[in-house]
């Protein structure tokens, strides 16, 4: 029996969650939770797959390249630590996939993944950054656009 990358990633979710009570409610509370706080869309534009796929590839702005690794051939360096970007977004709709990229502590208290749409609650906010989000409105949707085209 072959045992594949889901089963492992499933097996880390579980001792995660085993290893900590606190982050088992706010995966519970997030997955069974009102996500109506995320379910309109943030610019009036649709959002675009390839303006998407630019940002996930960007080192300066999206950063998403830095953890995650994906379909990106031409990319030599891609992340490790966190799962790769199709498994990430397998399955989500844009609403869950738009919550995940405004705030994913709402998902995990313990994530290292930056809350790219949220202005309270931060640590060490540069003067210059404070009061800012990472990425606009329009950038959330054009990456949401770009995920979901991972998983026809």
């Amino acid at each position: 029996m072959t045992l594949g990358r889901g089963w492992l990633t499933g097996c880390a979710a579980v001792l995660f969650i085993l290893a900590s009570p606190r982050s088992l409610a706010v995966v519970l509370g997030a997955a069974q939770g009102d996500l109506s706080w995320a379910a309109q869309p943030l610019s009036e534009q649709a959002g675009d797959a390839t303006r998407g796929r630019a940002l996930v590839l960007s080192r300066q702005k999206g950063l998403c390249i830095l953890c995650h690794s994906g379909p990106f051939p031409e990319e030599p360096f891609q992340g490790q630590l966190a799962p790769e970007m199709a498994l990430s977004a397998k399955g989500m709709s844009a609403v869950q996939l738009r919550a995940r990229l405004m705030d994913p502590s709402r998902f995990n208290a313990d994530t290292i993944m930056p809350s790219y749409f949220r202005l309270d609650h931060l640590n060490r906010v540069a003067p210059q950054y404070q009061g800012k989000t990472i990425l606009s409105g329009q950038e959330i949707e054009d990456i949401v656009a770009y995920l979901l085209s991972l998983n026809p």
